[in-house]
C-alpha cells in the first residue's frame, strides 16, 4: 500500500504512513467552492467502498451536501471547503477500514460522517500514533469506535476496575462492554462472564410469564443475549452458558456472592434501587471488572430518579480511584441517524 494524506485544511495536505488513498488534493476553484481529488490504490476495494449502485457515495453526498463523481479509481468531491474536507476524510477512513478487513455498512458510514466533524478523525480511529489502533477483537468481528466518546469508553474498559457508562439507547454502552468481556474471556484474562440486569417492566404489566425461572427472566435479558451472539458463534455461547463460563441472570441472583475472576456487566442499571446497587457493587472480587450501564433519563422503578441506585452510586463514587465514568449524549447514537434526532427532541423537552 502507498502513502496517504492526513486530514488537513484545504491547501495543507501532508502525507503520513497510514496506507489508504493516494494522490489527494483539495483547493478552492474560481467560484469559491472547494474540490478534492482522491485516487485509491487497491482497486479491488472500490466496489465495497462505493457500494451497490454507488449507494455509499450517495449517502456521503446527501449527509454532507457535496457532489461526488467517481470514475475508475478517481473520485472528485466538490462543495464548501468544510464539507469537502469532511467528505474526503470520511471516504479515506472508509477505505482504510476495508483495507483492514473490517465491515462497512450504512451504520458505520453514518458514524464516520458524524465523527468527521471531530478535530482529528484519524485520532478517533487510531488513537495516539504511538499506541496501537483502538479496537476490540472477538471471534466474530473486530470492533472499532464509532464516536469520539466510544474511544474514551473503550480505553476505560481496558483500564478501569469499575466503569459507569451513562447515556441514551443506541450509543454502544452495553454492546462494547459485552465485546470487551468476550475478548477477555477468549484470551483467558477472566474465567467467567456474568451479565445481569433488573427484571423491571418498562411501563407495562406483563403479568405472570409461563415456564421455569429461566423462561420467566429471559425476556428481560434478551438484549444481552443479542450482543453475545453478535460477538461469538451461537454454539459457543450455548456451550459456555451450559458450562457456567457465561452466566446471564437478574440482579436478584447476585446477592450473597463474590464475583472473582469475572467480567461483570449490569445493564439497565437506572432501574436498580439504592440497596440493589450497593449489593451489586460489593460483589466485586479479585481480578474482576465491572461495567454498569444505564440511561438516567429512563427510570422505570417507583419513585423515579430519586430512588435510582445508578444516580446515587455515580454521585458517591465518581472520581474515586479505580472508577471510570463515561457520559454519552445524543450525538453519540450510532443507530439510524433518526434515533439521534429522537433522543435530542426528547432531551430538549426535559
Amino acid at each position: 500500500m502507498g502513502r496517504r494524506p492526513t486530514a488537513k485544511p484545504a491547501g495543507a495536505i501532508d502525507p503520513s504512513v497510514v496506507p489508504a488513498a493516494i494522490n489527494s488534493d483539495q483547493a478552492p476553484n474560481a467560484n469559491g467552492r472547494a474540490r478534492a481529488e482522491l485516487s485509491f490504490e487497491n482497486q479491488s476495494l472500490l466496489g465495497a467502498l462505493f457500494g451497490q449502485f454507488d449507494a455509499n457515495l450517495v449517502q456521503v453526498e446527501n449527509r454532507l451536501n457535496v457532489y461526488i463523481h467517481a470514475r475508475g479509481d478517481q473520485v472528485l468531491i466538490e462543495g464548501t471547503e468544510d464539507a469537502v474536507a469532511r467528505a474526503r476524510d470520511t471516504l479515506m477512513t472508509m477505505y482504510d477500514r476495508l483495507a483492514m478487513g473490517q465491515d462497512l455498512d450504512a451504520g458505520a458510514i453514518e458514524s464516520l460522517i458524524a465523527m468527521s466533524n471531530e478535530p482529528t478523525l484519524e485520532g478517533i480511529i487510531s488513537g495516539d500514533t504511538k499506541e496501537p489502533p483502538i479496537m476490540i477483537r472477538t471471534r466474530r468481528k473486530t470492533i472499532v469506535p464509532r464516536s469520539a466518546t466510544q474511544i474514551t469508553y473503550m480505553r476505560s474498559l481496558a483500564r478501569d476496575d469499575i466503569i459507569f457508562a451513562l447515556g441514551p439507547a443506541g450509543t454502544g454502552k452495553t454492546y462494547l462492554a459485552v465485546a470487551q468481556a468476550v475478548s477477555q474471556l477468549m484470551t483467558g484474562s477472566v474465567q467467567r462472564l456474568i451479565l445481569s440486569r433488573p427484571a423491571v417492566e418498562a411501563g407495562e404489566k406483563l403479568g405472570f410469564l409461563p415456564g421455569d425461572m429461566k423462561d420467566k427472566v429471559d425476556p428481560y435479558l434478551r438484549p444481552l443475549y443479542d450482543a453475545l451472539y453478535d460477538c461469538m458463534p451461537p454454539e459457543q455461547v450455548e456451550r459456555r452458558i451450559e458450562s457456567g463460563e457465561i452466566e446471564i441472570a437478574p440482579i436478584a441472583f447476585m446477592r450473597g456472592r463474590t464475583l472473582a475472576d469475572a467480567f461483570v456487566i449490569l445493564d439497565e442499571a437506572q432501574n436498580t434501587t439504592r440497596e440493589q446497587m450497593k449489593m451489586f457493587l460489593t460483589r466485586f472480587g479479585q481480578n474482576s471488572r465491572m461495567v454498569i450501564c444505564g440511561d438516567p433519563r429512563q427510570v422505570d422503578i417507583p419513585g423515579g430518579d430519586r430512588m435510582s441506585g445508578l444516580a446515587d452510586a455515580v454521585e458517591k463514587l465518581e472520581g474515586v480511584e479505580g472508577f471510570g465514568t463515561i457520559r454519552f449524549g445524543a450525538g453519540d447514537v450510532v443507530r439510524h441517524p433518526i434515533v439521534g434526532r429522537i433522543v435530542e427532541a426528547y432531551e430538549g423537552m426535559n
